[in-house]
């Protein structure tokens, strides 16, 4: 006679689910998980597998670019553009595996997060350089352009913590993960260059080049010196990001 325990009282077998129950067991990478989310570093791809009934093993993608043009600052006239793409992986850890709370240390492997930009200054107009000002040649205007590196620290590690288990430890198929944290990418670099074009005095006489002026450049290193000041607390890179997922069993 079968143990009534493993019956369903017309002699087919129950097999208790691993996700149900707070002592319940589960086989190791037993269960799959994939997810996208939407998130300060993109947008962003997830895969995931139990390693056990506390921890899972998670790996990242994430990619977005996005441009804009014509912002005018200190006279130039700037069109930039944002490309991120960067993957990790990350253990999450669930102290409580019945609920959702999670720890999760990690590594960004691959960053390239960085910004481009051009410069331009319409000629006649005057731009400034340090609190210094100059006026562009009407006929020959200044151009330039720039670059800022969100990853110096390569690979980079994190730490998040969040809510919403990818592999649900209660059974069903879906969940909610939302993350919080840093990445500690170290402190921007930052890049800037007035490779063409000239300068003038106010009245448009006594024009010289602008890559060569040792006033310009000098100003211009002291300009972008005060930028990465600015730009130092992005050391640490805020990880924000909110999604669905989805699981299913492998064997």
């Amino acid at each position: 006679m079968g143990d009534p325990a493993a019956g369903d009282g017309g002699g087919g077998l129950v097999t208790a689910s691993p996700f149900k129950g707070s002592s319940g067991s589960m086989s190791p990478l037993s269960r799959f998980a994939l997810g996208g989310c939407i998130s300060t570093t993109g947008i962003n791809l997830q895969a995931a597998t139990n390693l056990n009934r506390y921890m899972n093993l998670r790996a990242t993608g994430n990619y977005f670019n996005y441009s804009v043009n014509n912002i005018t600052t200190n006279g130039f006239n700037v069109d930039a553009k944002l490309d991120f793409a960067s993957a990790g992986a990350s253990v999450d850890f669930y102290p409580f595996p019945s609920h959702g709370f999670r720890l999760s240390p990690g590594a960004l492997f691959y960053n390239q997060n960085a910004a481009t930009a051009t410069f331009a200054v319409a000629g006649g107009t005057s731009f400034s350089l340090n609190d210094t000002t100059y006026y562009a040649s009407a006929s020959n205007p200044v151009l330039g352009s720039g670059g800022l590196g969100l990853n110096k620290q390569n690979p980079a590690f994190t730490m998040t913590t969040g809510w919403g288990n990818m592999i649900p430890r209660r059974g069903g198929h879906w969940s909610l993960p939302f993350e919080i944290g840093a990445a500690f990418t170290g402190a921007p670099s930052l890049n800037i260059a007035l490779t063409s074009g000239q300068i003038c005095d106010a009245q448009g006489q006594n024009c010289m080049d602008v890559a060569t002026n040792a006033s310009v450049q000098t100003n211009l290193a002291a300009q972008v010196a005060k930028f990465t000041s600015d730009l130092s607390p992005l050391k640490i890179y805020p990880i924000v990001s909110a999604g669905l997922a989805y699981s299913f069993k492998t064997r």
